[in-house]
């Protein structure tokens, strides 16, 4: 089994000291022997797409990988210690910057190939409908000729039903490891799909509550735009690892099977992106309508007020208007009834007459002056 992997003497991670020399970083310490870790969620090898061991300890796996001629592992692993991957690095020769993004996680989706070893991060999505969220999930593979090694740190994507439909088709997993890599694909592409159908169903609702003149609506089309942008970057950086995959297939002999395989799986995510993509400017617009319905919203309302105002302000004048005529007569009877012994007019016969034509008269100037400024 030389052909498998080359045992080699890992290199180990460099790291800067201050003048700028590299220096390795120790290698890390094994777990304790009092507090035993498992990582592994399963194992298995197969011969001729069928499963002949499951492992329960990467030293197994090796070792049982080694006694299976034409053998292929399949080593899913949770949240692994960086002990376990270094084991792994040694074992089947993995580059160090592809341990390291695989130790980091936060990875966005990607395709890099060291030598024989190809590594893949991709992107799980989950739409939860309470919260009206997309909870998200990184996988990152690890494909040779004869392993895949699948390292999450979160718990979705579940890929124990991607094991269990492959092994329930062993002419599909015979196909080579480049079949299980597709299975990954394919899987968390239509796992896409639930949160397509989320979002639009969510846009439907906003659409209602943007016409019903909801006043929070506002912040939940901003909330779900960036559910949107979020959702945009697991899928989209997805098509350059499609287009990648599809170009090397001739390369590295990929069967017409699995090339027939990818192609499907590209259609779907390009379908995916496309409703992605029209998401962003449905929102966009819903943005941009509701923005113009609270401005004729609140131009009304100003307007409703300005005419208020209007109506308040011309029944002011009226009566101001009657105020001042009522004045006149009020003022002259005020003067003459201060009843003072010495007064012009008190002792003339037309004294009060005379004060009553003072008073109409007064009465009617100011009713013809407010008239003419239409105030009455």
């Amino acid at each position: 089994m030389a052909d498998r992997r080359r045992r080699v003497i890992p290199i180990p991670f460099m790291q800067r000291t201050r003048a700028g020399s590299p220096s390795p970083v120790p290698a890390p310490r094994p777990p304790s022997p009092l507090a035993p870790r498992t990582t592994i969620v399963d194992a298995a090898i197969y011969a001729d797409g069928r499963r002949v061991a499951s492992p329960t300890s990467l030293a197994e796996t090796y070792r049982a990988l080694d006694e299976t001629p034409g053998g292929v592992a399949w080593i899913g692993l949770y949240r692994p210690s960086e002990s376990e991957l270094h084991s792994l690095a040694r074992e089947f020769n993995l580059h160090e910057l592809a341990v390291e993004d695989a130790i980091s996680a936060h990875q966005r989706p990607k395709l890099e190939r060291y030598d024989d070893v190809l590594f893949v991060v991709l992107r799980a999505a989950n739409y939860l409908d309470v919260p009206e969220e997309v909870s998200f999930g990184e996988v990152h593979v690890f494909v040779g000729a004869n392993f895949v090694i699948t390292v999450r740190h979160s718990e979705s994507p579940d890929l124990s039903q991607v094991r269990h439909r492959m092994e329930h088709d062993p002419e599909l997993l015979a196909l080579g490891t480049q079949s299980i890599l597709y299975a990954i694909i394919d899987a968390i592409v239509d796992g896409y799909a639930p949160v397509v159908a989320g979002l639009a169903n969510d846009i439907d609702e906003i659409e209602t509550q943007v016409f019903g003149g909801d006043a929070n609506v506002s912040r939940r089309i901003y909330k779900l735009s960036t559910e949107v942008i979020d959702f945009q970057r697991a899928t989209h950086p997805l098509t350059a690892v499609m287009d990648a995959l599809e170009l090397g297939s001739e390369k590295y002999g990929v069967t017409q099977e699995l090339q027939r395989n990818l192609r499907d799986v590209a259609d779907h995510l390009t379908q995916v992106n496309e409703r992605v993509d029209d998401f962003r400017r449905m929102l966009r617009d819903i943005l941009a309508v509701n923005a113009t319905l609270v401005s004729e919203r609140q131009n009304a309302r100003m307007t409703e007020l300005s005419e208020n105002s209007n109506r308040q302000g011309e029944e002011v004048k009226k009566i101001s208007s009657w105020a001042a005529i009522l004045f006149g007569p009020t003022l002259i009877a005020g003067i003459y009834g201060m009843n003072f012994r010495y007064m012009p007019e008190l002792h003339w016969l037309f004294g009060y007459p005379f004060a009553l034509l003072l008073m109409a008269l007064t009465s009617l100037i100011l009713y013809w002056v407010f008239k003419r400024r239409n105030w009455l």
